[in-house]
């Protein structure tokens, strides 16, 4: 079985806030009821005012407003699912898992047109609550173990956030490029431990770059 992070990895983008972005533009009352909200959570985030799981459920809250979500996330989808990564679509196979971070109610339906399993982070729509552990980090493989998925061949993501993860599987990948570069996971020098430490200490999204 192969792995894989969704955003930033086989999609170049995040599609959560894509999403977002979209659902205002067809409900312009967003703009005003959500937007504000949304922004001051990310920037309460960045901070380190805010703990990661706070921020994602506010970000996660235009779920609740979006009367005609099923209809939009199928056009949003129409629309997107040619940006999956060519590298990936080449190389697909039926045993693969998409493991993200974003809402099941968004990566399910990508999930089930390219055919593939996923686990993300389960948001209640109707209550605006997380229904399990933000699909972050050490959850991720911490979610792996407890249910006792089979050996991960190559796991592929675009964040070292993912380092836990990434030990877990035989073979591990960094993708880079907006999901267009795939390179061997880099190696857990001092710098990269730092990092890794900071993303477990603060929960922020760790990349090679930063």
């Amino acid at each position: 079985m192969n792995a894989y992070d969704f955003d930033g990895t086989i999609f170049p983008s995040n599609c959560t806030i894509e999403f977002a972005i979209w659902c205002m533009n067809r409900h312009p009352r967003l703009w005003l009821t959500y937007a504000p909200r949304a922004f001051r959570s990310v920037v309460l985030y960045k901070l380190g005012k805010m703990p990661s799981y706070r921020m994602l459920r506010v970000l996660y809250s235009f779920l609740r407003d979006v009367d005609d979500f099923d209809v939009q996330i199928e056009r949003y989808w129409d629309k997107n699912e040619r940006r999956i990564s060519s590298w990936y679509l080449e190389q697909k196979q039926s045993d693969d898992l998409i493991i993200s971070a974003s809402p099941t109610c968004i990566i399910e339906p990508i999930a089930r047109r390219l055919g593939v399993d996923f686990v993300a982070t389960d948001y209640d729509r109707e209550l605006g609550v997380l229904l399990n552990n933000l699909m972050y980090a050490r959850e991720k493989s911490r979610y792996i173990i407890d249910h006792g998925f089979p050996v991960i061949e190559h796991f592929y993501s675009d964040s070292l956030s993912d380092t836990p993860l990434a030990l877990c599987a035989e073979q591990a990948h960094l993708v880079t490029g907006r999901a267009r570069k795939v390179r061997d996971w880099p190696k857990l020098d001092e710098l990269n431990k730092k990092k890794v430490r900071k993303m477990i200490n603060t929960g922020w999204t760790i990349h090679l770059d930063d």
